[in-house]
């Protein structure tokens, strides 16, 4: 088989990351009998500074017509100020929404060798295995009316939370069949309590539930959720939540791993192409140093071998690859103890390139 790529280096350490993940997809390449044609496209601040839109045209239309998208972050101070019309994260938003990638998956697994690294106790953390599965294009994000005015009071600003039953629905059914094909648990999350739309979330979620009798279901109140996922986190399987809950939740997750340099995701829709990106963010403060974890660029390659291609042996083996060399004991800035030697941005995806290598010729 033959597949296009796009990728989408961005701002801060995106062009760094982003060729550390491009030399793993190009070992698979080489072992797997498929071919790969990679293309580059602009997005976030640099799009800003070279189109003055931070998704341009020709970047949407590249791609649409390709197979799989791998992105890597986006934003920085140059173009924070909250006054700006145009923001790097209005590219991210849109390329979401053009592509209606709905649903956005963010697996956090503690891998053993890093249990150490994680700022809980590793009693707590051991055994953790758990998928958050996001909105990704409703809820306050996108909700309208949206934005600032003048009232006699002062200076005022609104955001819309807004839901309808079909984008509920769908997301749920794609947290449920994950479940089916993990260890058949799903934790639906909202603010049923307070929230209109979180109550008809949970009961849009209950009628889904009642399609999947083999899944054991729950509801959580979102904050109760985020105390859980510190005291017991190792209890969830699957993770079901709207836009902004999820965006929050799964940024906490993270820090199970010990570092956000270690979290994937991917984007689905319902068709080609999916959106696969590290969650950590664009990291300007160490742009350009050399020293940022491609971990999770490389994991997120993964997923797109197995979620974007179906190219499920390829996935296991890239990801047995990234254990094999924490394993070994080599680790980044981030992942690095006191006093811990640690490997730079390019030694760590050539560590991960030569592991791949050895992953093929005795798989």
């Amino acid at each position: 088989m033959h597949y296009t790529i796009t990728l989408l280096p961005g701002d801060g350490i995106g062009p760094e990351i982003i060729a550390e993940a491009r030399k793993v997809l190009e070992v698979v390449t080489r072992h797997s009998g498929h071919s790969i044609t990679f293309q580059e496209g602009l997005i976030g601040g640099i799009a800003i500074d070279e189109r003055g839109n931070p998704l341009p045209d020709e970047t949407l239309e590249m791609c649409r017509r390709s197979d799989a998208v791998l992105l890597a972050a986006v934003g920085g101070p140059r173009w924070s100020d909250p006054r700006a019309e145009v923001r790097p994260e209005q590219g991210l938003l849109k390329i979401r929404k053009e592509l209606g990638l709905f649903a956005n998956l963010r697996p956090v697994r503690v891998i053993p060798a890093l249990i150490s690294s994680s700022p809980l106790r590793p009693e707590v953390v051991e055994g953790v295995d758990l998928v958050i599965v996001r909105e990704l294009t409703g809820g306050l994000y996108f909700g309208q009316p949206q934005g600032r005015e003048q009232t006699p009071e002062g200076r005022g600003a609104v955001d819309t939370l807004r839901y309808n039953e079909r984008e509920i629905e769908r997301l749920m059914r794609v947290a449920f069949n994950l479940a089916r094909g993990r260890r058949r648990k799903l934790t639906s999350v909202d603010k049923a309590n307070v929230l209109a739309t979180s109550r008809l979330w949970r009961e849009v979620a209950h009628e889904v539930a009642s399609d999947y009798p083999d899944v054991a279901y729950e509801d959580v109140l979102v904050d109760a959720c985020a105390m859980y996922l510190i005291r017991r986190p190792a209890d969830f399987d699957v993770i079901a939540t709207e836009n902004m809950f999820g965006d929050i939740l799964s940024d906490e997750a993270s820090m199970l791993t010990g570092s956000l340099g270690m979290l994937p995701s991917a984007s689905l829709g319902e068709n080609r192409p999916a959106l696969f990106e590290p969650i950590h963010g664009s990291a300007p403060d160490i742009a350009g140093k050399g020293i940022a974890n491609p971990l999770a660029t490389i994991l997120s390659a993964a997923m797109l071998l197995r979620l974007g291609l179906g190219l499920d042996r390829e996935a296991d083996i890239v990801e047995r690859a990234a254990e094999a060399v924490l394993a070994a004991g080599h680790r980044t800035a981030d992942l690095a103890a006191p006093g811990q030697p640690t490997v730079s941005t390019r030694a760590m995806g050539d560590l991960v390139v030569e592991a791949c290598e050895k992953e093929f010729a005795n798989a």
